[in-house]
């Protein structure tokens, strides 16, 4: 039987070192992609960003959508054309998948646009840490409507949200606090929902702040005082009631007790 040559056995260790080879740099090449590259779309196991506030509310696509169609149908049946699948993808859009510090209003706009509702002249009602007073007095004088009683706060009052730049795009864990990052998706979606309510208003307004607080009823950097007031339409608003509100976390004897009533002409 005739023996190998040493040709034949050094050309076959070469092709075994050259796949060894190959085989390496695709596994290294594996690694450093996996290191360098974790924030890409649809990548499972990527750390997850942390941050201080609570995080997406759990099956918020279920509640958007549930709220969405109950307003139309019930709340208010004039908007009965709204379409609360488009809405929820337009919203979802905003920030799945995005850091949750980069939100632009280009994010938001085609929500906002979707979403928009005329608001009947003297029926806008402003606030400011006053929520739970000021929604207890609308359930039961529908002559006023506040941002939560349009379609685009009644959708996501009470809820958080925020995505990841991994997979699944959403963060459950935790979403950035308005101080934590001013261009949050909660903030954005709020600062320009507020700015279009308050352009909606027209005829007599009505806003109610809290006498009690050391910080002032009135606050420059309050939603209302920095968005709202800056947007009213002079041309559209004739005058602002305002209901200054004293000691609303005491006993509550009647649903609304108005200490102070001051009239601004616009």
């Amino acid at each position: 039987m005739p023996f190998p040559n040493s040709s034949s056995r050094t050309q076959r260790h070469k092709l075994i070192l050259a796949g060894t080879m190959v085989v390496l740099v695709v596994l290294v090449s594996a690694v450093l992609l996996a290191v360098f590259i974790p924030g890409r779309k649809g990548t499972p196991g990527s750390e997850v960003l942390q941050w201080k506030g609570q995080g997406t509310t759990k099956q918020l696509q279920e509640i958007v959508l549930g709220r969405c169609h109950n307003y139309i149908a019930i709340v208010n049946p004039e908007l009965r054309d709204k379409d609360c699948l488009k809405i929820w993808e337009l919203f979802q859009n905003a920030f799945m998948y995005k850091h949750p510090c980069r939100a632009t209003e280009e994010d938001f706009q085609p929500l906002m646009d979707l979403a928009r509702q005329s608001i009947p002249c003297n029926q806008s009602l402003f606030w400011s840490k006053t929520k739970d007073l000021v929604h207890r007095y609308t359930k039961t004088n529908r002559d006023f409507l506040t941002l939560e009683d349009t379609l685009l706060g009644y959708m996501a009052d009470g809820l958080s949200w925020c995505g990841d730049p991994s997979s699944p795009g959403v963060n459950y864990e935790s979403c950035p606090e308005w101080t934590e990052c001013e261009n949050n998706p909660s903030s954005m979606y709020w600062k320009m929902s507020s700015k279009m309510f308050a352009e909606a208003a027209c005829g007599i307004t009505q806003v109610m702040l809290n006498g009690s607080i050391e910080a002032g009823a009135f606050r420059n950097n309050s939603i209302f005082g920095s968005v709202e007031v800056v947007n009213l339409n002079p041309n559209k608003v004739s005058k602002m009631q305002i209901w200054l509100m004293q000691d609303i976390d005491g006993p509550q004897r009647y649903v609304l007790i108005m200490q102070n009533i001051i009239t601004l002409y616009i």
